[in-house]
């Protein structure tokens, strides 16, 4: 073969990789988002029924809020799905994303090991509970990554007044379900979202110490790269996603993900 037939061959191969079986360009939706929603299996959960709607393939990159938005910030993204609504204010009002919604929301609890060293089980007061936690000398593991969770850690401890100190206190910078594993390992106490909980309670033996807390609620926002800063994102794509996990069907899809029978996402879209 010549190389100019295997040029062509080449040039045809490539065209057919980009193109469905329908005949069209699958187009390529770039999402960074929280650990939460990767871990807790609502991603996979919701995205094939996106993206055979809308002909698209959903990359996903799971890291904590901060980083996140920091990609979003930089425009390695499309899209971005975060729980840290001070943040999410912010990056919107410096003009790094627009068209920003409600999309759900679940809540935070603290969770830890049966023997419950702290004496904290059945608690509904977080503050009052995080307190025992620094005078007994329980051993606590915080994300440490500057995700939406670990940024409402800090201001729980801020509230408080202090936090463990030396070996009782372990920052991890790791993913909420790498953090309730090492929490199970450590006979530790974290504080997680209950979705990713619910996916990890069963290889962890970890229990819900506390819950309930008005201060523990957990909202969930949607923002697309802002096309007049990152021309090259894919803000069409951006959009589409925003409108499907906004709209009803969207919402519905959200709330009917279950573990074991239990509702682990709300849906907040007005």
């Amino acid at each position: 073969m010549s190389r100019r037939s295997l040029l062509r061959f080449a040039s045809v191969a490539l065209a057919a990789a980009l193109v469905t079986p329908f005949g069209f360009a699958q187009q390529i939706i770039k999402l960074s988002t929280t650990t939460s929603t990767e871990s807790s299996g609502l991603l996979p959960y919701i995205l094939p029924d996106f993206e055979a709607k809308t002909n698209s393939k959903v990359h996903v990159i799971s890291v904590g809020t901060g980083k996140a938005l920091e990609l979003a910030k930089n425009g390695d993204v499309d899209v971005t799905l975060v729980h840290a609504r001070t943040l999410e204010d912010k990056f919107v009002a410096e003009g790094h994303g627009v068209d920003r919604r409600d999309v759900m929301y679940n809540d935070f609890i603290i969770v830890g090991p049966n023997s419950d060293p702290a004496g904290i089980k059945g608690s509904t007061d977080v503050i009052a509970a995080m307190k025992k936690i620094v005078d007994s000398k329980a051993k606590f593991i915080s994300r440490g990554d500057n995700s939406g969770t670990d940024v409402m850690e800090k201001k729980y401890w801020k509230e408080v007044g202090s936090q463990p100190q030396g070996s009782a206190y372990v920052s991890a910078g790791l993913g909420m379900g790498e953090v309730l594993t090492m929490a199970a390992e450590l006979q530790a106490y974290t504080l997680s979202d209950r979705a990713t909980y619910g996916a990890y309670r069963a290889k962890t033996g970890l229990t819900i110490a506390v819950q309930g807390d008005k201060k523990m609620f957990n909202p969930y926002g949607v923002i697309a790269v802002n096309p007049a800063k990152h021309p090259g994102v894919n803000y069409k794509g951006a959009k589409q996603f925003i409108d499907y996990l906004t709209s009803p069907e969207g919402q519905k899809k959200i709330a009917s993900y279950k573990i074991e029978g239990e509702q682990l996402f709300f849906p907040s879209a007005k």
